[in-house]
């Protein structure tokens, strides 16, 4: 066994295939045809370009900046990592995080010999930040789905400018948002470094790519560059950043979002009947849930159960939740497999089946979902 565990992500993989993913935060459509057709076809005989300059003008084109600030990852968290070192050798000595958050976020720094500082919501941010810190805001956050409004941002963007801070948005979950819109004002935009990882929205978490986009003013965007490794970015990784810039694949995902909000709300009324405690305000595609009373205390034979049967939720005790759950919108197929589980330990009345609708991407390739 390592001396070094790796960071938990709600339990090993281990066990029988997983028929019902409620732990993957991924599309529960897959991915659009046209997205995963690109990604089969990535040319794997050859290195891509190690400056991925045709990729990078793409996504600095559509979102409307400079190349320049855009830095390919072979993930969120190998930028995470790669973001927090680039902070400690530019003197930075405190990083501020969500808690509940990400767990690779306080891992990074803890890695690095960092001070972590934890915070449960914008305003205890604000009264936080009294030294320069890296300062992780992930909108919406994961688990619980929360997102900052305009007053929240307001306050943070204060308390960066006074303490000279340095803020990152991590807006991996953005595309799948499922209620409002993201009240991040442009000015703080441009000042903040942003993370985006499209593997998610587009329905393979398998594959791994993301990207940086740096500040305008251009803070360690040459020493986050460096740190990259050689070809940082696979083939396949590539060709799913160049396909989340195609318009079509786009307006597909949009498309989709209307069908997710019914299955939430249907898979939120049929979890509430089997006895799941939901917590409400969040906006993405995931929320979190205390158990049912009888395993709220001891949630290991519930979740190995369900597990055995090719039920998967995320258990959030790496969290620092033991007794919740996150739970993501799946088809209602999967939420009809959930209910007759919870049926064989000791469950509670049997509940309507729910009309199955038709997803948005016609793709018939199977794709295995993971955390």
């Amino acid at each position: 066994m390592s001396r070094f565990p790796l960071p938990l992500h709600g339990g090993t993989d281990a066990g029988p295939p997983v028929r019902h993913d409620f732990s993957t935060n991924a599309h529960p459509l897959g991915p659009p045809p046209a997205a995963l057709d690109a990604v089969l076809r990535a040319d794997r005989l050859r290195y891509p370009d190690p400056a991925y300059a045709t990729l990078r003008a793409r996504l600095g084109d559509w979102h409307g900046v400079d190349a320049d600030r855009v830095l390919p990852a072979s993930g969120g968290s190998e930028a995470i990592r790669r973001l927090t070192l680039a902070a400690m050798l530019s003197g930075v000595t405190r990083v501020c995080v969500p808690q509940p958050g990400f767990g690779d976020y306080a891992a990074a720094a803890h890695a690095l010999g960092l001070q972590v500082c934890g915070y449960e919501d914008a305003f205890q941010l604000a009264d936080t930040l009294t030294l320069p810190s890296l300062v992780w805001v992930c909108d919406p956050n994961n688990p619980t789905g929360a997102s900052f409004g305009p007053a929240e941002w307001t306050a943070v963007a204060l308390a960066l400018g006074h303490s000279g801070s340095q803020l990152v948005v991590d807006q991996a979950y953005g595309a799948l948002r499922l209620g409002g819109a993201c009240a991040l004002p442009q000015a703080i935009a441009d000042g903040a470094w942003r993370l985006l990882c499209p593997n998610k929205a587009m329905g393979m978490t398998g594959v791994r790519g993301a990207y940086l986009l740096g500040p305008r003013d251009g803070l360690w965007i040459d020493r986050v560059a460096e740190l990259a490794p050689s070809w940082v970015l696979s083939a396949e990784g590539q060709a799913l950043l160049e396909a989340w810039t195609t318009p079509t694949i786009r307006d597909e995902l949009e498309a989709s979002l209307p069908l997710l909000r019914e299955w939430r709300a249907a898979q939120w009324d049929r979890m509430a009947a089997l006895g799941f405690d939901q917590i409400d305000g969040g906006v993405a595609n995931f929320w979190l849930a205390a158990l049912p009373a009888p395993w709220l205390a001891t949630p290991e034979p519930l979740l190995e159960g369900l597990r055995a049967l090719g039920i998967k939720l995320r258990d959030a005790s790496s969290f620092g939740l033991p007794g919740l759950v996150r739970v993501s919108v799946q088809a209602p197929e999967a939420v009809d497999a959930l209910a007759a589980a919870m049926q064989t330990f000791g469950g509670h009345r049997a509940l309507p089946a729910v009309p199955s609708g038709h997803g948005a991407f016609d793709t018939t390739v199977p794709v295995e979902t993971t955390q």
